[in-house]
C-alpha cells in the first residue's frame, strides 16, 4: 500500500461502515493501530480514541439516527507527525454554532451537549463541512 499523506486526502484510508455503534470499534480499532504503530504517547492515543468516540457516536445517533440504511465513513491518514481523521455520515447535518453552550450555568446540570467542546479541546483542528455532515480532526504529534 502506498504511504498515506494528511495532506493529500485521496491517499487517505477509508472505512464504510453501518449506523450501528458496535461497527464504530473497526474504524476505531484500525487507527488505533497506527497509532501505535507509529509510537504515540499515551495521552495522545487517549485524546484521539476520545474525539473518535464522540465523533462517530455522534454520526451514528445524531446524524444518521441510528438509521441501518445510512453508513459513515471514516477516511484517515496516520504519519509520524500527526494523525487526521473524517468522519462523515449521512444525516440532514447540523450548525454547529446553534448547539447550546454546554458551560452556560442552566446547561451544566443537563448530562449531554458536551462532545463539540471535548473534540475542540483534545484536537488541533476541528472543522465541520457540508453543512455539518462531515467533521475533519487533526492532532500534530507533540
Amino acid at each position: 500500500m502506498s504511504e498515506v499523506d494528511p495532506h493529500n486526502q485521496a491517499t487517505y484510508r477509508v472505512c464504510t461502515i453501518p449506523s450501528n455503534l458496535k461497527e464504530t470499534e473497526i474504524p476505531k480499532q484500525a487507527i488505533l493501530r497506527e497509532l501505535q504503530r507509529h509510537h504515540y504517547c499515551d495521552d495522545a492515543l487517549f485524546a484521539i480514541k476520545l474525539a473518535m468516540e464522540e465523533a462517530l457516536t455522534n454520526a451514528v445517533k445524531h446524524g444518521n439516527r441510528c438509521d441501518p440504511t445510512k453508513c459513515v465513513t471514516v477516511r484517515y491518514a496516520v504519519t509520524e507527525e500527526m494523525v487526521a481523521i473524517i468522519v462523515r455520515d449521512q444525516g440532514n447535518g447540523f450548525v454547529p454554532d446553534e448547539v447550546p453552550d454546554p458551560t452556560a450555568p442552566d446547561r451544566l446540570p443537563v448530562p449531554s451537549g458536551r462532545g463539540i467542546m471535548l473534540l475542540r479541546a483534545y484536537m488541533d483542528d476541528v472543522e465541520y463541512r457540508d453543512n455539518g455532515r462531515e467533521l475533519y480532526l487533526m492532532k500534530r504529534r507533540t
